[in-house]
């Protein structure tokens, strides 16, 4: 009798019981995390803008030019980086096809960081992504952990690269996007899917 080689499935993956239908993987995966209460920073940032604008609109200049320019620049500085940095990342998009990992970030896709599938080792679920371990929401880097985009609280993808970095990501259905990553790497990376 002759032996068949069995198909390995990556770790934390479990193989199909018998009879049951084995779930192919989509062509494309997308994914996305939102997090609402950054609006209420962005609210934030119109208000000191608008506060920018009736300062050098309405003021009657009695305390100088210079304090006055200041008091401008600051709060029209201050307002445009709030909002950008809300904006920006209020939500994230993930996509997964057959040639890279890509991550866009708000509303116009800014930051987007895209990721070669040949430069993908692995992929990992992270149940516990928390903007504190990254120091705060957006795009961080730590060197001891690696980059991340964090958009919200909870789950997340952790990518791990040919060089030894990591990038972390946080989106719903993580579990899925990891699964999709890996299916991806068992066929274009040339892994031996027998033993």
């Amino acid at each position: 009798m002759r032996d068949h080689p069995r198909k390995r499935y990556p770790q934390g993956i479990d193989p199909p019981r018998h009879g049951q239908p084995v779930e192919q993987a989509p062509e494309v995966w997308t994914g996305r995390a939102t997090n609402r209460i950054q609006w209420l920073l962005a609210i934030a940032g119109a208000a000191c803008l608008a506060l920018g604008i009736e300062l050098a609109v309405v003021s009657n200049w009695t305390s100088g030019i210079v304090p006055l320019v200041m008091s401008v620049v600051g709060c029209v500085a201050a307002g445009l980086l709030m909002l950008y940095g809300t904006l920006a990342f209020v939500h994230v998009a993930v996509t997964v096809d057959g040639d890279a990992v890509e991550v866009r970030c708000g509303h116009i896709g800014v930051p987007r960081r895209r990721i070669p599938l040949s430069h993908v080792v692995d992929a990992e679920f992270e149940p516990k992504v928390n903007p504190r371990q990254w120091g705060g929401w957006g795009y961080r880097w730590r060197p001891e952990k690696g980059t991340a985009v964090v958009v919200r609280r909870g789950e997340g993808v952790v990518v791990t690269l040919g060089d030894g970095r990591t990038f972390t990501v946080t989106v719903d259905d993580a579990e899925a996007a990891v699964r999709a990553i890996r299916d991806r790497l068992g066929t274009a990376s040339g892994v031996s899917t027998g033993t």
